[in-house]
């Protein structure tokens, strides 16, 4: 597959079931660049999903843009693991074109997949504002509050007035991620209720 590289010994390292061996198969798949997305891409659709989450966490580390696609199909795979690490993969690779996906992430029910799914959206940054905001002013309470935590990261003065609004939310979690995001844009106030 690979002109004088066999990339099938590190194929059956990463799907060995030992994690060191399948790390040390990622740093090797890596190499190859993409001429590993063929081997990646058929692991992906392994019945195993260890098998599958491993074909993700090595293309969270190729840079190519024939990864975003197979990482997005990732974000709804059967199992969660492999959800989870589809978008932790999207924060090491982040991309405009997965903000509907991870926007709509941030309303699932496996809260840590919402909560790095935020994450990914941070490393999207501003592009990433105005989704954001308009969970905060639509989305349930569990996406509000990443999506607040998220604009807080993120910085971003356009996300002032809404950040504003937390304090309306009688919630202390919301209120704290809109004091760090202020304070973080210079407009840091702390509001005391009677």
């Amino acid at each position: 597959m690979v002109p004088g590289k066999d990339i099938s010994r590190w194929r059956s390292l990463l799907t060995s079931g030992d994690d060191d061996l399948s790390e040390n198969a990622i740093i090797e798949l890596v190499s190859f660049g993409n001429q590993a997305l063929p081997v990646l891409r058929e692991l992906l659709h392994a019945q195993e999903p260890d098998v599958r989450w491993w074909a993700t966490r090595a293309l969270a580390e190729i840079k190519d843009p024939q990864v975003t696609p197979l990482l997005l199909n990732k974000l709804y795979d059967e199992d969660k693991s492999v959800r989870q690490c589809a978008a932790m993969a999207l924060r090491q690779q982040p991309t405009p074109e997965a903000l509907p996906h991870l926007l709509n992430l941030l309303e699932s029910k496996d809260r840590l997949l919402a909560h790095l799914a935020s994450n990914a959206l941070v490393a999207i940054g501003n592009e990433a504002v105005s989704g954001l905001e308009n969970t905060v002013n639509n989305g349930p309470h569990a996406a509000r509050l990443e999506a607040f935590r998220a604009l807080a990261q993120i910085g971003d003065p356009r996300s002032i007035p809404v950040m504003y609004s937390a304090y309306e939310q009688d919630s202390a979690l919301m209120e704290f991620w809109a004091d760090e995001g202020l304070e973080r844009m210079g407009v840091g106030m702390t509001f005391f209720k009677p």
